[in-house]
């Protein structure tokens, strides 16, 4: 697992492009995951992707996750680890997909 030291972004830093063929997803995770970069997904047989997981601060709190952004709609594989899916989540253009990542086995279709 690979993990970095990143600060927290705050309420309006992330900024999404959404519209058209295009939707983000949102996979929420636990503290515990915090700096780790390798939650990785995949749309059918293309490459995976990866993004880092941190704390995003909001108006009412703070929550872990992994932003993926500019994505074109489709249907996408979370992966648990190299050969393991964690489940799969439908990305529609100019909506934010949200999955929430598992705490404990494997699951959770979106």
């Amino acid at each position: 697992m690979h993990e970095h030291a990143y600060g927290p972004s705050e309420t309006g830093t992330v900024v999404l492009d959404l519209g058209g063929d295009t939707g983000a997803l949102i996979v929420y995770t636990g503290r515990d995951l915090h700096g780790r970069e390798k939650i990785e997904i995949s749309r059918d047989d293309e490459r995976r992707v990866h993004s880092a997981v941190r704390e995003r601060r909001v108006r009412d709190g703070s929550f872990h996750s992994a932003v993926y952004p500019d994505l074109p709609s489709g249907i996408y594989t979370v992966w648990w680890d190299d050969r393991t899916p964690a489940g799969t989540i439908s990305v529609h253009g100019g909506e934010i997909a949200e999955f929430a990542w598992p705490s404990s086995g494997f699951g959770a279709a979106g």
